[in-house]
């Protein structure tokens, strides 16, 4: 797994999230909330509050969602929570390093895979029944070890200058196909791509996937990008045509600059493509937490309703899925996706897809 810079992406992505900024205040912004988090990150050794339970959250998951959930959950326990921000791969093989002696309680990730690589570890503790049935089993852990807490969908982003709807491809398949040369984005070191890398080699094999990787490469050429962020602007700017994201990157972007300013949309591959897949996000608690009890009632926070609704107000414009609670953003309902129905045991810990884009020289 590489590190890729990405807590002062994720931070300049909450200065995004505040609205119509330039993007030279969204810069200021992000550079004051970067020290801001460092502060709050080295502030995990600090004793705890007046209620005297402190926990430590690994975050690989948005700031601002995070801090909203974080700060909901201080306000109704009095236990006080220090996050710790990076890339969920990064956070990932930090706790397996830092084995029984890591100081995280809790893992909060964008993706199932990093989660599924830690149980396989055997660094997470089971969740408490109660927890687990507030989120749909296919959502879970398949061992009970984490909570689903939160979902995603990949699609396309295109602009409309550049391409028309009728032209779009219809499988994730096409995209390594020589009329798209020139025409495509990826990011290929984005946890949010690995998920459908596992799903073309589940359905393909490794053989067809490390091809499609290669063709997808080659086409994207020098349109290979850090983040989804990026992708979703270069498209919205007419710098490329069509890009893989997931959808809550263009949600935001037109959140952030305008509807009248936005010259993309976005579209979904055929249901149940390949390259139309769900991630999910959720929350583990490490076996090794000396803070069992309070962990527990953190995951349990997230998927509880008043958690949820946080998640469904948010300006992430990620889809909540625990509950019952559904978003309240203008996006496409939760319930009318129609996307592979590849299973979280399936997308596995993410091995089989690092593997390929290491192979593709895409990691």
């Amino acid at each position: 797994m590489t590190s890729r810079s990405s807590f002062l992406r994720r931070v300049a992505g909450l200065a995004r999230g505040t609205g119509g900024l330039t993007r030279a205040r969204s810069g200021l912004l992000a550079l004051s909330l970067a020290a801001g988090l460092l502060v709050a990150g080295a502030a995990a050794a600090a004793p705890a509050g007046a209620s005297g339970a402190a926990l430590t959250v690994y975050s690989g998951q948005h700031v601002q969602t995070t801090q909203a959930l974080v700060n909901a959950f201080e306000k109704k326990t009095g236990i006080q929570v220090n996050v710790r921000f990076d890339d969920e791969d990064v956070l990932a093989d930090q706790m397996v390093t830092e084995g029984g002696h890591s100081p995280a309680d809790v893992f909060f990730t964008e993706n199932s895979p990093p989660l599924q690589y830690l149980a396989s570890k055997h660094l997470l503790a089971p969740i408490k029944k109660t927890t687990l049935a507030q989120t749909p089993s296919k959502y879970n852990s398949p061992q009970g070890l984490w909570a689903g807490v939160s979902a995603r969908v990949s699609v396309m982003v295109y602009n409309t200058s550049l391409i028309k709807a009728s032209q779009l491809p219809t499988s994730a398949m096409q995209l390594s196909q020589p009329q798209w040369k020139g025409k495509i984005a990826i990011a290929g070191s984005e946890t949010d791509f690995q998920p459908i890398v596992t799903s073309i080699a589940r359905t393909y094999g490794n053989a067809a996937a490390l091809k499609w990787l290669e063709g997808v490469k080659a086409n994207a050429g020098s349109h290979q990008y850090p983040d989804n962020e990026t992708i979703a602007d270069e498209v919205n700017r007419g710098q490329v045509a069509l890009g893989i994201v997931n959808q809550y990157y263009w949600y935001r972007e037109r959140a952030e600059i305008g509807a009248s300013n936005m010259h993309s949309q976005i579209a979904y591959f055929a249901p149940r493509d390949v390259g139309y897949v769900v991630d999910v996000s959720g929350a583990g608690i490490l076996r090794s937490s000396s803070n069992q009890a309070e962990a527990q009632r953190f995951v349990a926070f997230l998927t509880s309703a008043q958690g949820q609704q946080i998640i469904a107000h948010s300006t992430s414009f990620e889809y909540p899925i625990a509950s019952g609670v559904t978003t309240a953003q203008p996006e496409t309902p939760f319930n009318q996706l129609q996307p592979n129905p590849i299973s979280i045991a399936q997308l596995g810990t993410g091995a089989q897809a690092i593997k390929l884009l290491q192979e593709a020289q895409l990691l």
